[in-house]
């Protein structure tokens, strides 16, 4: 008797490769949300500096307007200040952008992980399916084979017994 194939193998097969397929995007996810994060962290680390930047202007100011400064001076100091506060202003509202991509790719983390977990179940289901089967087969060869051997067993008891014969447990 020729081995039996699989029948679901293909199915086995397409769950193998969603799983493959999955885990890639979770990787991909995962990485996502690292780089914005650092994203997230390096904005937050150039409002500091655009802070700190305001903090030290004034007192720069006084000093060079203690030493006598030039006319137009301050002007270009305010001026200054403005687009410091401007700068602060706009990085405040990429961070605000920056926090909601990194939300968004968290969630998306969130569905690759599922996706990868109904994945590996699914992938695990058929892999059982395919041990049953395959345990079935086996208990099906095992019955088959021992009714050969019954029959074969009966045949030559008979065949024997037919020729006059006596079996090896027989007594006289």
């Amino acid at each position: 008797m020729a081995k039996q194939k699989y029948r679901l193998q293909a199915l086995l097969t397409i769950k193998a490769n969603a799983l493959r397929r999955a885990e890639i995007a979770l990787a991909k996810a995962i990485i996502a949300l690292r780089k914005a994060k650092e994203r997230l962290k390096e904005l937050e680390e150039e409002k500091k500096e655009i802070e700190g930047k305001i903090r030290k202007a004034p007192p720069e100011m006084r000093d060079r307007m203690s030493l006598g400064a030039q006319i137009g001076e301050g002007k270009r100091h305010v001026n200054f200040l403005r687009k410091l506060k401007e700068d602060k202003a706009q990085k405040e509202e990429e961070i605000e952008d920056q926090q909601q991509l990194v939300e968004e790719r968290t969630e998306d983390v969130a569905r690759a992980r599922r996706a990868y977990i109904d994945a590996a179940k699914a992938l695990k289901v058929m892999e059982k399916h395919k041990e049953l089967w395959e345990k079935k087969i086996k208990e099906e060869l095992t019955k088959k084979e021992e009714r050969e051997m019954d029959e074969l067993g009966s045949t030559i008891h008979q065949l024997r017994r037919w020729r006059g014969e006596k079996s090896l447990f027989e007594t006289k």
